[in-house]
């Protein structure tokens, strides 16, 4: 993950770590003596380009509503990294232990793409970064030179390219990894947590084999099995209102204009937080 805080007119994230971990989150660095809640995801979750992301809108909003008001506040960890995959959160000890410790952890739902898997490997902190593919994979496209690649995106891209067919075996390997990465992840968790769906769309009842749209190769069925185990779904779409205010409040430099384009907007943190405050209150009664 990159920080852009030491550009002109960019965004300071104020990155700080949690622990023994060797990754960098954004900050400012909450206590956690106490009880807090996690906040685990890719760049949404992180809040690329805004300035109050939507785990720490929900702060705001539960300390506003404690009944108590000598009770200590409630602080959200975002625990959010761009391009994250499962892989990124399971292959950490510490931040693992640090997700376990909480009274609940909410997890966006993310692609199934920046994962490694039976058909290729990805880096364990960096999880777009495409290692390697496997014997598996080279048997299966051997017109390919994988040595090309450095994003797991550009792999696939160029697979899916060369066959459509051959590329729908891997993307239903990429699903049955997704599950299974899931479930390991939520038994950790004891299942004290809140799946989130921060997406335009519902999730699709079918399978769609293409690099579009996020979170990639996900469906209704893979977030159903895994209901039984967290505290609650959130799965509805945001709004078209929210998705159409384009980098409206944004903060980022000339050369991040692009990228911020892509990324969530304020008033879409504002409706994640809207539709995560009640379920998390009732949660954490």
């Amino acid at each position: 993950m990159s920080v852009a805080g030491s550009f002109q007119g960019a965004l300071e994230y104020l990155p700080c770590r949690y622990g023994k971990s060797r990754l960098l989150f954004r900050g400012p660095k909450r206590g956690l003596d106490g009880r807090y809640v996690a906040f685990l995801g890719g760049a949404e979750t992180f809040g690329r380009f805004v300035e109050t992301p939507f785990p720490a809108l929900v702060e705001t909003a539960l300390d506003a509503t404690r009944e108590d008001a000598a009770a200590p506040a409630l602080p959200s960890v975002n625990l959010g990294v761009v391009n994250a995959g499962i892989d990124l959160y399971l292959g950490d000890p510490a931040v693992l232990s640090l997700a376990a410790r909480a009274e609940l952890c909410v997890i966006q739902v993310m692609g199934a793409q920046n994962m490694s898997n039976r058909y290729y490997g990805v880096h364990p902190r960096r999880n777009d970064r495409f290692l390697h593919a496997s014997d598996r994979l080279q048997q299966l496209f051997p017109e390919v030179d994988f040595t090309e690649f450095h994003f797991t995106l550009h792999m696939l891209g160029r697979l899916l390219e060369v066959s459509p067919e051959r590329f729908a075996e891997v993307t239903a390997e990429l699903r049955l990894a997704w599950v299974a990465r899931m479930k390991q992840l939520l038994t950790l968790l004891g299942g004290r947590a809140v799946l989130l769906w921060a997406a335009g769309h519902l999730p699709p009842d079918t399978h769609v084999n293409a690099l579009a749209p996020a979170p990639l190769f996900i469906e209704r069925g893979m977030i159903e099995a895994l209901r039984p185990r967290v505290a609650a779904v959130i799965d509805r779409p945001l709004s078209d209102a929210s998705l159409q205010t384009g980098t409206e409040g944004m903060v980022f430099a000339d050369f991040e204009a692009a990228a911020a384009a892509e990324a969530l907007s304020p008033a879409a943190h504002q409706e994640i937080a809207a539709a995560l405050i009640p379920v998390l209150e009732r949660t954490l009664r």
